[in-house]
């Protein structure tokens, strides 16, 4: 007996006609919206350098060079210009205080110190003519005083006796008062000599103390000039060394030009130059270290010379403990320059990668360690050997430090061993 047979609508070929490109389509559908797009390079783990991000003591320093110069130096400069006559010592030798250098020769200061010379003794001249009048003076008014005391006293006898004849009106009145008038004419002349001899020798003991005083004035400049005549010869004014002679025979200087410089060894210190962005950060009394032979020395910061010249500024460092044996003048020194204390914090070690990220971002390891990812990090304080980590990492978290400079614009690294 026959059957039916009823079609099936959806047979295996059907099914495998429409459900495997369904299929595929929707995996790539799945693959467009939620798949890994992240560009991936794989990268040798030979190749790169891995850093743990670790919490600890933070000290922010900064590298400067610095150079080894004396202790204290001191400048020799022309006091008088002239013309250099004798060189009696050359750069590099050792002197004692005093020792002569170098000798100058000027004919105006010579001829200057004559003329002063000449214009002192006229003027001491003046001061003697004055004395030797002013006593002169003295003397006739004295004369002059005696004469009319003696008159005086004639006429004063006359008038007592023209008095007296008068009473027993034995002479006229004419006569008795030309008497009186003659009696009272040289009672007022002794006044007027007198109030004249006051007056005269106030005024010439007043010129004779200006004449004294320009003279003191006049012998002061004259050893003036004769002083600087004694430093046309540059002596040393203390034990060292001439390091710089600026000078040669025949050759003309001026005026506070300057011609050398002596060396202090009794000591040294560290001339420094530093970035003029941390010049707000530098102060006397921070402190530095270098290593030397072996064995690392403490400077301080003495002085601070706030003018820049091509980015940087200077300070002086000087030693805390004993000087390094062996040191020597212009030696070049690398010194690590504290810029704070010690303080915890996130750090990270340095590496080549911040020369490609500027500190914005990092490769970090999945936990897997198998991939890196790029980790946007914010970037605090640094010192020669760390980061600080503000921002993205925590302790623990393992970083490519590394140069980044052959991963491109990679978003993911996949670490392949060896």
């Amino acid at each position: 007996m026959d059957r039916i047979i009823k079609k099936k609508k959806w047979a295996p070929k059907k099914i495998a006609l429409y459900g495997l490109p369904s299929l595929f389509i929707l995996i790539m559908i799945w693959s467009i919206g939620f798949g890994d797009h992240s560009s991936k390079l794989n990268v040798r783990t030979d190749r790169i350098t891995l850093s743990t991000v670790r919490q600890d003591e933070f000290q922010e320093f900064i590298p400067v060079t610095g150079t080894v110069i004396p202790i204290r130096t001191i400048y020799l400069d022309a006091v008088e210009g002239g013309r250099v006559d004798t060189l009696f010592l050359e750069a590099g030798s050792m002197v004692d205080q005093g020792d002569k250098i170098l000798k100058l020769v000027n004919t105006n200061l010579v001829l200057d110190i004559m003329y002063r010379e000449a214009e002192l003794f006229e003027q001491s001249n003046n001061l003697r003519n004055t004395r030797l009048a002013m006593e002169q003076h003295r003397l006739d008014l004295q004369a002059q005083l005696i004469e009319l005391n003696y008159n005086i006293k004639k006429q004063e006898r006359a008038f007592e006796r023209a008095k007296e004849l008068r009473n027993k009106e034995l002479i006229s009145d004419k006569e008795f008062e030309e008497t009186h008038d003659t009696f009272e004419y040289l009672l007022k002349k002794r006044g007027i000599t007198l109030e004249t001899h006051k007056q005269d020798s106030i005024y010439r003991a007043v010129q004779i103390m200006q004449l004294e005083a320009s003279l003191d004035r006049m012998q002061e400049n004259l050893e003036i000039v004769r002083r600087n005549v004694e430093n046309l010869t540059l002596r040393a004014p203390v034990t060292g060394q001439l390091t710089s002679l600026n000078a040669e025979i025949g050759e003309s200087k001026n005026r506070g030009e300057r011609l050398g410089q002596i060396d202090v060894l009794d000591g040294f210190k560290i001339r420094a130059q530093v970035d003029e962005h941390y010049i707000a950060r530098i102060q006397p009394g921070q402190s530095g270290e270098f290593t030397f032979d072996g064995q690392t020395h403490t400077l301080i910061i003495r002085k601070v010379y706030p003018e820049v010249i091509d980015g940087r500024f200077e300070v002086d460092m000087e030693f805390t403990d004993q000087e390094p044996r062996g040191i020597r003048r212009g030696q070049t020194v690398h010194i690590r320059l504290a810029l704070g204390d010690l303080s915890e914090a996130i750090l990270l070690a340095r590496g080549g990668f911040f020369n490609s990220t500027g500190g914005q971002w990092v490769f970090k390891l999945d936990s897997d360690g198998q991939t890196a990812r790029r980790t946007p990090v914010r970037i605090g304080r640094q010192n020669t050997q760390d980061y600080e980590i503000l921002d993205g990492l925590k302790p623990g978290d393992r970083v490519i430090t590394s140069s980044y400079e052959n991963f491109g614009e990679m978003q993911v690294l996949v670490l392949k061993e060896p």
